[in-house]
């Protein structure tokens, strides 16, 4: 991202959260555009691009292993106190009206369960789910269908569900934590690329795997019929981004259901296995936005 904005004659400034709070020092007045990061105070940028706040101590790109044992207590005491802070400048910057890629307001529709139920209530084809600590629930879920099931905040591989996890004694893990379970979609995986209202880019994704994340196959490019895309365009709308990497996957009559709607998903990988550009059109939306919140 920072290089397709250089190209475009656009200097960006960087924020690592990755550095933040050890080699990133960052002061925050009373004032909402009093903003001080590095001794310069950035106040209102002119549009934002939000790759992640690094704040989750399980997430990607995080690695706090030895400060977890250490001390567990206090290092998700300061991981809470600085996410509070971060979220905060981007709260200010949505406030101030700055154009951002994405906005945190979209955030609480990220959330899974409630996502689906947006995109559900709006009419759109979203797989049978059910998210749930309760093995009679699960039970009842599972038993007549075939179903996978998967975090509900992710960070672990989707699985099938089998006859053995619907035993007592494998449901009865519900009770450290609920888990979502999910109508089986046997269909291509597809992801879509949405940038300000415009599909810019369609790929099927072919993998023998339940979940093609490090198993696919081939990817390609591919055009959607304009009733998908149009779905795909109101999904957009009702959750909110203006950049998103939408999943889908195919029913057993070939019908297309909307599984995510990613905030901030991964592309580079795709552009590479799919001889296709996501970063341009990003970067060139941006800078419009940046160009327009100046005029």
């Amino acid at each position: 991202m920072q290089t397709g904005l250089i190209e475009l004659g656009h200097e960006p400034w960087v924020i690592d959260a990755r550095d933040f709070p050890q080699n990133l020092p960052i002061s925050v007045g009373h004032n909402t555009d009093t903003i001080v990061v590095r001794g310069q105070n950035i106040g209102k940028p002119s549009a934002v691009y939000v790759r992640s706040l690094y704040q989750d101590p399980i997430g990607y790109g995080v690695n706090i292993e030895d400060e977890m044992q250490d001390n567990w207590r206090r290092t998700m005491m300061a991981f809470r106190e600085s996410s509070t802070l971060l979220t905060s400048i981007l709260n200010r910057w949505e406030h101030l009206g700055t154009p951002m890629f994405n906005p945190p307001s979209a955030q609480q529709n990220i959330t899974k369960p409630y996502q689906i139920s947006l995109l559900a209530e709006a009419g759109l084809p979203v797989p049978e789910t059910l998210w749930s600590n309760d093995p009679i629930a699960v039970k009842a879920f599972c038993e007549h269908q075939e179903c996978i099931y998967k975090p509900i905040m992710g960070g672990a591989a989707t699985r099938k569900v089998s006859p053995e996890d619907l035993t007592d004694e494998r449901l009865i893990k519900l009770a450290t934590a609920p888990v979502t379970f999910q109508e089986r979609l046997p269909g291509d995986d597809i992801r879509v690329y949405i940038i300000d209202g415009k599909i810019v880019c369609c790929l099927r994704i072919t993998s023998d795997a339940v979940d093609f994340r490090q198993n696919e196959q081939h990817i390609e490019a591919f055009g959607l019929p304009e009733e998908i895309q149009h779905q795909c365009l109101t999904a957009v709308d009702v959750i909110g981004l203006r950049f998103t990497g939408m999943d889908l996957k195919a029913d057993r009559q070939g019908q297309l259901k909307i599984l995510e709607l990613n905030p901030s998903p991964m592309f580079l990988g795709f552009e590479q296995r799919a001889n296709v550009d996501i970063c341009r059109p990003l970067c060139e939306a941006i800078v419009r936005h940046a160009a327009n919140n100046k005029s």
